[in-house]
């Protein structure tokens, strides 16, 4: 695994690969930042679920103005700081070791708001639909942002979920990325 473009590029992340964590390929990696194209300079990003880091480190890489980072399990916490040391961003980025409900509130509380909001839980289990309503409830969202759902084929994601409205979607061999804007 490695950081594929921007100022940290060709840099190797390490990954733990278990039945609860599961890094994002450099594949789908790729696929997604193509898609985002210049949404993410600049940006705020949220990297949920994050895991090992990489798809916040990519956005960290290709221009975002922040990223923080929430994950709820200690041997992806010890990882992920391991990473952001590694590619010397570690002060520079923010790590919420907590699960996602209450990292979200946490940062609804703090008034924060992201442009991009990368939603990767474990697959089957509803969390990213249960991550999105309570990100909107939370009013985390900007305006203009965008929420990503990273989720297996067997998945079943709406056409809407509360305000939001799915606008894209691309799949990636059993992988899925769906995309999400505020209705207009």
């Amino acid at each position: 695994m490695r950081v594929i473009a921007g100022e940290l590029k060709g840099r190797k992340l390490s990954s733990i690969d278990t039945d609860l964590i599961r890094p994002t390929s450099d594949k789908v990696k790729e696929a997604l930042f193509s898609i985002l194209g210049d949404l993410v300079i600049d940006c705020n990003f949220l990297d949920l679920f994050a895991g090992s880091g990489s798809v916040g480190i990519e956005a960290y890489s290709r221009g975002a103005k922040e990223v923080v980072f929430v994950d709820s399990h200690l041997s992806s916490i010890k990882i992920l700081k391991k990473n952001l040391e590694k590619v010397g961003i570690l002060n520079d980025t923010e790590v919420i070791h907590d699960d996602f409900a209450a990292a979200i509130e946490i940062l609804s509380r703090r008034g924060r708001k992201f442009d991009i909001i990368f939603i990767d839980p474990p697959y089957g289990q509803g969390l990213s639909i249960e991550a999105a309503r309570k990100i909107i409830k939370n009013n985390l969202l900007s305006k203009s942002g965008v929420i990503i759902i990273e989720h297996g084929a067997k998945e079943i994601i709406p056409e809407e979920i509360d305000i939001l409205e799915k606008f894209k979607e691309k799949k990636y061999g059993n992988i899925f990325l769906s995309l999400y804007a505020i209705k207009k």
